[in-house]
């Protein structure tokens, strides 16, 4: 299925492209959340016509993730939690924890926003996981797992 963008898309393609992709992926995310149109006649001129608009938007949204970023910039967060002699957690820490913990002590943060590509913690330590804030915007922040 084509489609026509509605904003940039790291893996997909810049505002405005056309491009080619599974049906239910864009039946089923790309089209409800906005992010692109289905490709005809009709929609190519109405993109044309919205352009300026969208651009405008994409430009506030990346100066704002910007703006947060510096604000995560260079951030420790220390979570304490319980846990056995041998550093293992009862529990693990994930994506709401650490969301909870960085929006208390600098700035909002969705559980959407934090990327961990291992998956959730289940040891004792320091860990660096990214916060992806806009396509062009990712922060590494650290994570430091302490025991009770």
């Amino acid at each position: 299925m084509n489609v026509i963008l509605l904003e940039r898309l790291g893996s997909l393609g810049e505002l405005g492209d056309e491009v080619s992709v599974k049906a239910g992926f864009a039946r089923n995310y790309l089209i409800p959340q906005g992010k692109a149109v289905r490709a005809s006649a009709e929609n190519r001129s109405l993109f044309e016509g919205r352009r300026v608009e969208l651009e405008k938007t994409s430009g506030d949204l990346l100066v704002a993730a910007q703006a947060r970023a510096q604000e995560l910039q260079d951030l420790t967060v220390t979570i304490v939690v319980k846990a056995g002699e041998e550093g293992k957690l009862y529990g693990s820490v994930g994506t709401q924890d650490i969301a909870d913990i960085v929006s208390e002590q600098r700035t909002a943060v969705a559980k959407s926003e934090i990327r961990m590509p291992e998956g959730v913690i289940r040891t004792l330590g320091d860990f660096a996981i990214d916060i992806h804030l806009h396509t062009d915007v990712t922060v590494p922040i650290q994570v430091a797992v302490v025991a009770e």
